[in-house]
């Protein structure tokens, strides 16, 4: 009886919890749509006033299309006097931040994703344009600046440019950036932070791992089992009557990040079921039973169950620029403890060790590979380790050495690392907040490095790849 009441009441607790989720979103897509009528209001040139019209509009075609949801429209506010502070917002960034990426939709256009992040506001699509014929860096600047035109937004207030890393975005020369460099250098402007995308960064790190050897076998052998629907399910079948822990392999494929390490973990955990099976078949796979393979499969396994762990605490929404780094260096210094003792810390070729297998463990190979991929984090997240003494500034200013900070701002920071009251009110709350409420009379240079530096963009791409 006690774990009866005591399931109901945590039933009730939950859907108490759905409730207030539900409509703390509901409130928020309230918001998202009226800025995004003002954007195309204040674009278009349209006067405030045509804000009610429009929502009456809204309204008629609910009533027509989703009667059951008509209400909902009636929360969206478009009266004249939101529309203007809502522009308001739009154009009073302190600073802002736009990430880009170049992607081709199903009809074969190549589509221009343009975001923009300002300091009061959230991580919003500013706009989407297609891109008609050539892609080059000048047609995508082209975009670029017409989109800067039509929401009005202060070249002098760009603080960041992230992109995708493809040439027509990076290059110096002819892609975007360069070509952005030179419009800032003409408007005798600073030129802003420039920064490739840490998640597809940190994806990129992985390609050195590559091992073909490993996964021309394990890609090779998953096709041959799900390629024809008859063999699949006698697969299946097999699993089934052998009660194995798994049901089926899974598929690898390039584009999505993270399957990588499923799939070598899958292959791995039914090696002996697969090699069974594909016996029966009569496919000869002789790597499967191959003892320095083996070691080689496992060591790929679990390395790239490492970068997947990293790649997943680099993602969500609401991660700074501190914590991304936090993560990098952690994973920097974890690598260095795999090269010096790499069983230990690598669960499936600590299990294949323990077999003790005839083959030894091809340390040198390995540690090879570590090292490779160690060099390649240091080469991609070097802009993130020339910015590490801001990036710590920003993170915690009370901990921070004065004589490494700005001039400009030396001063500051001694008046704040002894105010009491103001360390007092930075534990209990988040960095934004804390940064929001820092007077500005007293503190205008810590205010303004840490609004200007950290607006650096992660790729929304992975969320749920």
């Amino acid at each position: 009886m006690r774990a009866d009441k005591l399931s109901k009441l945590k039933s009730r607790l939950l859907a108490q919890q759905k409730t207030y989720v539900g409509q703390a979103q509901l409130n928020q897509s309230y918001v998202r749509a009226s800025f995004r009528v003002a954007q195309l209001k204040a674009s278009s040139g349209k006067p405030f006033t045509d804000g009610e019209f429009v929502k009456k509009c809204m309204k008629a075609v609910a009533e027509e299309v989703c009667p059951e949801k008509k209400d909902v429209f009636n929360a969206v506010s478009l009266s004249a006097s939101t529309i203007t502070k809502l522009i308001e917002e739009m154009k009073e960034f302190e600073f802002f931040s736009l990430a880009m990426d170049e992607s081709t939709d199903v009809q074969g256009t190549t589509q221009l994703l343009i975001f923009i992040r300002g300091v009061t506001a959230n991580f919003e699509l500013a706009a989407l344009q297609s891109l008609k014929g050539t892609t080059t860096g000048e047609d995508i600047f082209g975009k670029v600046y017409q989109t800067m035109e039509e929401l009005d937004l202060d070249w002098s207030k760009l603080a960041s440019i992230t992109t995708d890393g493809a040439p027509s975005m990076v290059g110096m020369s002819r892609g975007l950036i360069g070509r952005m460099n030179r419009e800032i250098e003409e408007r005798g402007l600073t030129a802003p932070l420039q920064v490739h995308c840490l998640i597809h960064q940190q994806a990129l790190c992985c390609k050195v791992l590559t091992w073909n050897s490993v996964m021309k076998v394990v890609v090779s052998c998953i096709n041959f089992i799900r390629a024809k629907g008859l063999k699949h399910r006698q697969f299946q079948e097999f699993l089934s009557e052998l009660e194995s822990a798994h049901g089926d392999v899974l598929y690898h494929t390039e584009v999505r990040w993270l399957s990588r390490g499923r799939a070598l973990r899958r292959f791995y955990e039914l090696l002996p079921e697969m090699y069974a099976f594909l016996h029966s078949h009569n496919k000869t796979v002789p790597e499967l039973i191959d003892p320095e393979w083996k070691w080689h499969l496992t060591f790929l396994t679990d390395m790239t169950e490492m970068l997947n762990s990293l790649n997943l605490q680099l993602q969500g929404q609401g991660k700074l620029i501190c914590e991304m780094y936090s993560h990098i260096k952690a994973f920097e210094v974890k690598l260095e403890r795999v090269k010096r003792n790499s069983l230990i810390h690598l669960p499936a070729t600590q299990n294949l060790s323990a077999e003790n297998p005839a083959f030894p463990f091809p340390a040198e190979k390995c540690v090879e590979a570590l090292e490779m991929l160690k060099a390649e984090f240091g080469v991609r997240f070097r802009e993130l380790h020339v910015y590490a003494k801001e990036i710590r500034l920003f993170q915690n200013p009370f901990v921070a050495d004065i004589d490494e900070a700005q001039p400009s701002s030396q001063f500051e920071l001694a008046e704040l690392q002894n105010c009491d009251v103001l360390k007092d009110a930075f534990k209990p709350n988040s960095l934004i907040d804390f940064y929001a409420a820092l007077p500005n009379d007293t503190y205008p240079n810590i205010r303004s490095t840490c609004i200007y530096r950290p607006t650096v963009h992660t790729d929304e791409r992975t969320k749920g790849s």
